[in-house]
């Protein structure tokens, strides 16, 4: 990690705030599943539900608070709305953190 995020100190600022700011916005196991769901291809809410569980209700306040924040983009098509994931540094970021956490988990269970 390098020494300096920004040469200035509010640039500095303006970064953490930014980066508590997504970490907040993942820190439901619900979202992590969403995103993770929406990388594979474009989904239907009610694809999302089946591939997630939860309720309708809960899933339709989670995708909305995702697509507000722009991880997800959405289309209308009737009355079928998909989504897809539209920030690809999120994604990526949820597999390395998911990815690293399955790692230490099962050298919990080995060891």
């Amino acid at each position: 990690m390098p020494d300096k995020i920004n040469t200035t100190e509010d640039g500095a600022q303006r970064v953490f705030v930014a980066a508590a700011e997504l970490f907040s916005l993942l820190a439901t196991p619900m979202r992590l599943r969403i995103i993770s769901a929406a990388c594979e291809s474009e989904r239907s809410a009610g694809e999302l539900l089946t591939a997630v569980g939860g309720t309708q209700s809960n899933l339709s306040q989670h995708l909305s608070v995702l697509y507000r924040s722009g991880v997800l983009s959405r289309r209308k098509v009737g009355t079928s709305v998909f989504y897809k994931v539209q920030s690809e540094s999120v994604a990526a970021l949820c597999r390395t953190v998911c990815t690293q956490v399955a790692m230490e988990l099962d050298e919990e269970v080995l060891a």
